[in-house]
């Protein structure tokens, strides 16, 4: 008696003894399906739904062979078992079922408990495939949600604060990204930003990234750059060594005329001014770890004009490689930020187009982010 809920097998064989053979062997275990014809399998595939395809390959009209082919077309999970009585150019069969993923070639006549133990660990096989590609659907709906959330995080690409026009570019290479930008209003006349990178991506480099956007909106309404940067430290030190952060937190206060920041062991930052070289915003103080607790930062200053762009990026930017390893640099994006007149989405949309043509078409390697400010 075939036990309840038994996969599904079809036999096809043009010799009916054989056929009956087989299927005395496997139906007390399985649900066996017996056809004499190719063409008679196929019709009964869709309504059936075999898991498992015991196939001769001799037989007339269609060989085993193009059989396989046909039932693939109509379910690719199929697995396929091909049979052959004879022995002539067995070889040539052997490599031609390899080549086109036949799950095993066996020849008659054949020991019952070796056709059994086939089946047996095709079937094991082919589930764990199917809860291994069931987990996976499982992840990638995981990683999904994730990534939406990550992206619930960030702020509005364009708007305009306290009379400044602010753009942002956001270019994640991975599905769990490690950059962040943020801005808000930090008072009358006032705006406070920040950018910052952690340490690789995935689950625990967006668990960072919620960190410090946490700890940057928790220091209003009495925005201080350094407050921003000491919770983000309190925030890192649960983490394991290896994981630090960098980040450029800037206020910009327009009546006063004065830019502060506090920079984290990041690279990205620039003031331009029509006529002026670029003035980078450099490090005041260590990338954040939790192996640096004990050292700490220093806020400072630039002066702030109206004919004032500030950029801040990622390095992203600045590490994208071509073929010949030559690395894009600060230099480049200097130059572009040399021209004073462009500035807003227009100067975001020149970087990143100089940066894709520096590339060359090589798939990027790192986040990238830009955020710019600058009067309206």
């Amino acid at each position: 008696m075939t036990r309840a809920n038994a996969p599904r097998i079809f036999v096809v064989d043009d010799e009916p003894s054989m056929l009956r053979t087989v299927t005395r062997v496997l139906e007390r275990d399985y649900e066996v399906a017996g056809f004499t014809s190719p063409s008679e399998a196929l019709s009964c595939l869709r309504e059936l739904r075999p898991v498992l395809a015991i196939v001769d390959i001799r037989m007339p009209g269609m060989d085993g062979f193009e059989l396989m082919n046909a039932l693939k077309l109509q379910d690719a999970d199929l697995r396929v078992i091909l049979m052959t009585g004879s022995g002539f150019d067995t070889d040539q069969k052997l490599i031609r079922a390899i080549r086109e993923k036949a799950f095993f070639y066996i020849h008659k006549p054949f020991e019952r408990a070796v056709l059994r133990t086939l089946v047996a660990r095709c079937l094991e096989l082919k589930s764990l495939e199917d809860a291994n590609r069931r987990h996976l659907a499982h992840l990638e709906h995981q990683l999904a949600e994730a990534r939406a959330f990550q992206e619930t995080m960030l702020p509005a690409r364009h708007t305009e604060i306290e009379g400044l026009e602010l753009h942002a570019a956001y270019q994640p290479c991975t599905e769990l990204a490690g950059d962040l930008y943020d801005y808000a209003a930090a008072g009358p006349g006032r705006i406070a930003m920040l950018i910052a990178d952690v340490v690789g991506h995935g689950a625990t480099a967006a668990m960072l990234t919620s960190l410090v956007k946490s700890a940057f909106r928790a220091s209003f309404p009495d925005f201080d750059p350094l407050a921003v940067v000491a919770r983000v430290s309190e925030n890192v030190a649960a983490f394991e060594p290896g994981r630090f952060v960098t980040l450029l937190c800037v206020r910009i206060s327009i009546e006063d005329g004065r830019l502060e920041y506090v920079n984290a062991g990041h690279e990205g930052g620039l003031v331009t001014r029509p006529g002026a070289e670029p003035q980078p915003l450099p490090s005041t103080g260590p990338l954040i770890s939790p192996v640096l607790r004990h050292l700490g930062w220093e806020c400072q200053s630039v002066p702030w004009s109206r004919d004032s762009t500030l950029l801040l990026y990622t390095d992203g930017i600045t590490e994208t490689f071509r073929d010949d390893d030559e690395m894009f640099g600060v230099e480049q994006l200097h130059a572009i930020g040399r021209d004073a007149e462009v500035g807003g989405s227009e100067l975001l949309l020149r970087i990143l187009d100089r940066v894709a043509e520096f590339a060359g078409g090589r798939p990027a390697a790192d986040d990238v982010t830009l955020l710019t400010a600058r009067h309206s």
